[in-house]
């Protein structure tokens, strides 16, 4: 059992070594978000969990198991195409799927079945989830108001903005929820496999430690509220916020657990005591056997970081220009507002308004190539309007599309608002030579051009006018669209 135990380690290590990189943006995450600090724990706490099996692994019977090498270069194939398209969680999810193949690899079915959870317990390490944060924002959002309506409090809301009699609140990230909503599943999950061992009771207690949080956090949000509103914006302002926030959920999964320890059944089977000797097995593993799959397994975990160096070579930064006029709208000087938007580090960009008699439209292109962390097209960190912004706001975003030339161009129509104005905002991605506004396409797109040799190249395209609520904002946009849309994916192509 040392040895196989060793060549298990040592694996673990060659995989560390070689996705070195992946490994380190997940850690670095950890360490900036307080949402994802908690992964720290999961490594320890499944080692813990591997550790007290340890006397029911030493009469388990270690075979390797070579079919599963197969899973193994999927998963790798996987991680290569999250390089190649810049998505990190796919990266991390790919890597840290690789330990419990490798383990299976290596030793084998029973051993594998055995260390099921705590192996692939791991993958709650994987900072995953940022993408709900809009949707629960808005659910937030929208019971808050429900709420304090219902209780008499007149509300006015703009997008996640609302004013009430007694002040203004907002939704932002810390109010969505997220943060407690993952800490509950990770625990629920722990919680569930410790307390019981029928399948439906674990699935069961898991639904809930999803609902209860998600329930919790609308109901805190009006709590906050209300103690805001009632005592004259004097209590819940101010850091006292977050404290009764993580209060009322500490109180919140006590409760759950301790509705959920009345149904626990006997954790564990009984497990064979130290020195008791092990069940006869149909053979003694085979070192050989084990080295096999060990070095076949450790070839596989070596060959995508290869590849992706092989394809993800260096281009020189684009040659990126201004589209030349059309349709009678003329580059202007200066800005049309003090707007940007938060797409940082690309390659090549473009900032310039156009005129046409009386009518302004300013247009943006950020162009991207050699895409890594932090300067990518597609990020969660990419935005209009961050929610730390002082002075913008996003009121609304829909989806639509435009039609040019019997080609139709899908889009995101934003409504954007300040103290000094508003912006009516139209975006889309342009990826390989296609229009899209689908980021998980996008990044498929990003990925088949590399595996194609065509390079990561993609841009995000913004065109914005002042005044949304105004008819000739809107026709303002359409004629520029209409006669500048050709010049525009021109630029694009001479770029690429």
């Amino acid at each position: 059992m040392k040895y196989a135990a060793a060549l298990v380690l040592g694996a673990m290590l060659w995989l560390l070594a070689w996705y070195w990189d992946t490994a380190q943006t997940m850690v670095a995450i950890w360490v900036s978000s307080e949402t994802f600090a908690h992964a720290f724990l999961i490594a320890p706490i499944s080692a813990w969990l591997i550790w007290r099996r340890r006397h029911e692994l030493a009469s388990l019977e270690l075979r390797p198991n070579f079919p599963a090498l197969a899973l193994l270069a999927l998963v790798g194939f996987g991680w290569l195409l999250g390089r190649l398209s810049g998505a990190g969680v796919v990266q991390q999810y790919a890597m840290v799927l690789m330990i419990p193949l490798l383990v299976w690899i290596i030793l084998g079915s029973q051993v594998f079945r055995a260390l099921a959870f705590p192996l692939f317990f791991l993958l709650f390490m994987v900072p995953f989830g940022e993408f709900l944060e809009p949707l629960l924002m808005e659910y937030t959002a929208d019971f808050t108001v429900f709420a304090l309506r219902f209780t008499g409090v007149p509300v006015y809301r703009e997008g996640q903005f609302f004013t009430i009699p007694s002040g203004s609140w907002s939704v932002v990230e810390a109010c969505s929820g997220l943060r407690y909503l993952i800490a509950s599943l990770t625990l629920g999950v722990l919680y569930a496999y410790l307390t019981y061992r029928s399948f439906a009771r674990r699935a069961i207690f898991t639904a809930f430690s999803v609902i209860v949080p998600i329930v919790a956090n609308w109901l805190r949000a009006y709590m906050i509220v209300m103690i805001g509103h009632l005592s004259s914006m004097k209590l819940a302002v101010g850091v006292d916020h977050l404290i009764y926030g993580w209060l009322f959920f500490g109180i919140v999964m006590l409760v759950l657990f301790w509705a959920g320890s009345r149904w626990r059944e006997d954790l564990e089977p009984p497990q064979a005591a130290p020195g008791a000797a092990p069940p006869a097995r149909r053979g003694p593993p085979s070192r050989a056997a084990m080295m096999t799959g060990a070095v076949a397994a450790a070839v596989l975990v070596a060959v995508w970081p290869a590849a992706a160096v092989h394809l993800a070579g260096a281009r020189p930064d684009p040659a990126l220009q201004a589209p030349a006029p059309a349709g009678g709208w003329q580059p202007v000087a200066g800005q049309l507002t003090g707007w940007t938007p938060h797409f940082p580090q690309p390659r090549a960009q473009i900032n310039q308004t156009y005129a046409k008699d009386a009518a302004r439209v300013a247009l943006h292109i950020g162009y991207y190539r050699n895409q890594r962390q932090g300067a990518q097209l597609v990020s969660s960190q990419n935005t209009l309007v961050r929610s730390v912004d002082r002075e913008w706001r996003t009121l609304s975003a829909i989806r639509r599309s435009m039609v040019f030339d019997n080609q139709e161009t899908p889009l995101i129509e934003t409504k954007l608002q300040s103290r000094s104005g508003s912006l009516l905002v139209w975006h889309w991605y342009w990826v390989d030579g296609q229009d899209t506004v689908n980021q998980y396409w996008a990044k498929v797109l990003q990925a088949k051009s590399m595996l194609l040799g065509r390079g990561d190249d993609g841009a995000v395209v913004i065109i914005y006018a002042p005044n949304p609520g105004q008819p000739q904002a809107a026709q303002a946009m359409q004629e520029f669209f209409n006669a500048m849309r050709p010049a525009i994916a021109r630029s694009l192509e001479n770029a690429r």
